[in-house]
């Protein structure tokens, strides 16, 4: 059983999977960082010469590809819930796990990211409430969600445990 962590930029869910991977002795994935070793350029670089579009073929070949692995913690982009077919990937093998946050504490802790080509616009608050908005009902789909917003990385590790204990649990019996 693989843990995908979902959620938007600034949740989280590189640095909670790289510490809950060490705790599960588990290897972790950060799905960005391999499309962006596979493909020899940053997101950024892929988003503007060849757009969104070829990057979420990118994103779904990858997860794909890697979901076939077990014991996995992966920590996924923003935006590979929006494609039905990676939510059953995901879910058919392992825990989605969504990372939330207030759209002020995302913009707080994503204001040097000026490599993520979707916050690159005059008002990145409201881009940042626009595309929860739109991907909400999508993220609402994890087996569970945690809002990160006022918690430190061993306080969502520790909720995130607390909850396999319990599918594990739920499953057995």
């Amino acid at each position: 059983m693989n843990i995908y962590l979902v959620g938007f930029m600034g949740t989280g869910k590189t640095a909670v999977g790289k510490q809950l991977s060490i705790k599960l002795n588990r290897r972790f994935i950060d799905l960005d960082s391999l499309i962006e070793i596979r493909q020899g350029r940053t997101i950024r670089e892929i988003f503007s010469e060849q757009g969104e579009g070829y990057f979420r073929v990118l994103e779904k070949q990858i997860l794909t590809e890697i979901s076939k692995t077990d014991d996995l913690v992966v920590s996924c982009g923003g935006g590979i819930v929006l494609d039905a077919d990676n939510i059953n990937i995901m879910k058919d093998t392992g825990l989605m796990v969504c990372l939330s946050c207030r759209p002020d504490v995302i913009l707080a802790r994503t204001e040097g990211y000026r490599h993520r080509p979707l916050l690159n616009v005059d008002d990145p608050e409201k881009k940042i409430r626009e595309l929860l908005s739109v991907r909400a009902p999508f993220y609402a789909q994890a087996h569970y969600t945690i809002d990160t917003s006022d918690l430190d990385i061993p306080e969502v590790i520790g909720k995130i445990l607390e909850y396999i204990r319990t599918y594990v649990q739920k499953k057995g019996s």
